[in-house]
């Protein structure tokens, strides 16, 4: 389990996050959600320690992570970012491939080579094996790069906004792929997320950031009610209870004048 212990972190004066404490469930999907400029990112970056926080602590499983060398790190938790930084011309087999470099330091054992395969093969991706990354659509390079953080078969996944300028097909297929690494394969999952529908249907957890504060967090039935989600985007919102989950109507609620 990871968990964050009073966390604090800023840039010159200005204040990004202060006092953020929380646990994440093993083998579950969290969603972080909130207004832009809440801290999202930031905390999901010093989760995966590619930021260091002012005052606070991270753990993974009670320890420390400042006190885990940092390729033991990579090998217990996977990060991918917004904007991977990926410029070399790489077909999705070898992109997948990077997801190993934590076990195998680039030379590949057959086992190193079943992971990517297997990979490839639950993200649907063979019929594009040998296609190069920048010839792919936005949605299928991004189900590319969620490919090899699977590939890394590490605890747990971190994920900075993976539905970002996607169309829903994809979407839809990637959240769903989430899923199954929870409820199949016991990972755990956390992402940061804009589409308030996609937490409520596909999450176990939520957690909601205001201005660098933690404004709620719990089960999606506690943290997805109109009152909470009205505080936090401060728009009226209304909540249509389904089969499936909560549904959120922020486009004809009582407060937008219609």
């Amino acid at each position: 389990m990871i968990s964050v212990q009073d966390l604090h972190m800023g840039y010159g004066e200005s204040r990004v996050l202060s006092g953020i404490s929380l646990r994440f469930p093993a083998g579950r999907l969290t969603s972080l959600i909130g207004p832009n400029g809440a801290g999202k990112t930031t905390l999901l970056m010093l989760m995966a320690r590619l930021l260091e926080p002012d005052r606070g602590d991270i753990l993974l499983d009670g320890r420390r992570v400042s006190g885990i060398p940092i390729g033991d790190y990579a090998r217990r938790v996977a990060t991918l970012r917004q904007s991977p930084g990926f410029h070399l011309r790489l077909t999705v087999e070898e992109l997948v491939a990077f997801g190993r470099f934590p076990h195998s330091r680039g030379a590949l054992t057959p086992s190193d080579r079943r992971a990517v395969d297997e990979a490839i093969a639950f993200l649907s991706l063979e019929p594009l094996r040998r296609a190069y990354i920048d010839e792919l659509s936005g949605g299928q390079r991004q189900m590319a790069f969620l490919a090899m953080t699977v590939a890394q078969q590490t605890d747990c996944l971190l994920l900075d906004e993976p539905l970002n300028n996607l169309d829903m097909a994809h979407a839809v297929r990637i959240m769903r792929a989430l899923r199954e690494l929870c409820d199949h394969h016991g990972r755990t999952v956390v992402l940061v997320v804009h589409d308030i529908n996609f937490a409520a249907r596909y999450s176990d957890h939520i957690v909601a950031l205001k201005q660098g504060a933690l404004h709620c967090a719990g089960p999606v039935q506690d943290v997805v009610t109109r009152e909470r989600l009205r505080a936090l985007y401060e728009i009226d919102v209304d909540i249509v209870h389904g089969a499936r989950g909560p549904l959120c109507d922020y486009f004809n609620s009582a407060g937008d004048g219609q």
